[in-house]
């Protein structure tokens, strides 16, 4: 692991095609909009969701600070700030194949 990785690097390597993560911080109103626009889409493609509170991480908040919300479906970043509901579907869909 290099000096500007983090434990929840090596996690995110690890996700499969169903696994959404959404790194946010509380108070975030852009994140928690985007946490409610994927919920449907989470639930038609049978994807779990794992919220990563960046201020939890300094690594994580040093990289994505006042980025966020940040989206990946499985290792590949998804949407950073607003989630575009038709290009999230058709990600969730290339995923799965």
């Amino acid at each position: 692991m290099s000096a500007d990785s983090s434990p929840e690097d090596v996690r995110l390597l690890a996700c499969g095609p169903r696994e959404v993560t959404l790194y946010s911080r509380p108070g975030c109103h852009l994140c928690e909009e985007a946490k409610a626009a994927i919920a449907p889409l989470l639930g038609e493609f049978c994807a779990t969701l794992r919220e990563v509170n960046i201020d939890e991480d300094a690594v994580l908040q040093e990289r994505y600070g006042g980025d966020i919300p940040v989206i990946f479906i499985g290792r590949h970043k998804a949407a950073k700030h607003r989630v575009d509901l038709a290009r999230f579907r058709r990600q969730l869909e290339e995923a799965r194949r």
